[in-house]
């Protein structure tokens, strides 16, 4: 199973929120210039993702988009069936359906159920403590120092 680019910027879209937002608003060109995702693309990615209750905007000077939650009640499952719809590898059932395609609608049913359940059991502040042990620089890039 592959995850789509809208997926993926999602996730990473999220966990940049999570980890350099520390529950203050970013503004997409920061989140672009770190996470290498276009513009115009991420900007339909929030659309969801506040439609879905996962983050909230703000206008203005100071504006940008922040989570909705604090990181620990996030799930990776959230953020993705937000941008994505229900996980499902199988298909609908049939009036006609044979015993083997049956059994494999089942299976893979039963697949799509437990990858929901790891997603599920993943948050954003997971993400955050794992980029952190691996030495990820933390904060908001844009950030002004004043020497006088």
């Amino acid at each position: 199973m592959k995850l789509s680019n809208k997926g993926r910027y999602a996730v990473q879209a999220t966990f940049d929120l999570a980890y350099h937002g520390e529950g203050k608003a970013v503004q997409i060109r920061d989140l672009c210039e770190r996470q290498g995702i276009p513009a115009r693309f991420l900007e339909q990615v929030f659309q969801d993702l506040k439609k879905a209750g996962v983050v909230n905007s703000r206008r203005g000077p100071r504006g940008g988009y922040h989570l909705a939650r604090p990181a620990e009640q996030v799930s990776l499952g959230e953020v993705i069936r937000a941008v994505e719809g229900p996980l499902s590898m199988a298909g609908e059932a049939g009036d006609d359906e044979s015993p083997g395609l049956s059994l494999t609608r089942d299976v893979l049913g039963q697949l799509s159920r437990r990858l929901e359940a790891a997603l599920d059991a993943m948050s954003l502040a997971e993400m955050c403590t794992e980029a952190q042990a691996r030495g990820l620089p933390r904060g908001a890039s844009g950030s002004y120092v004043y020497a006088i």
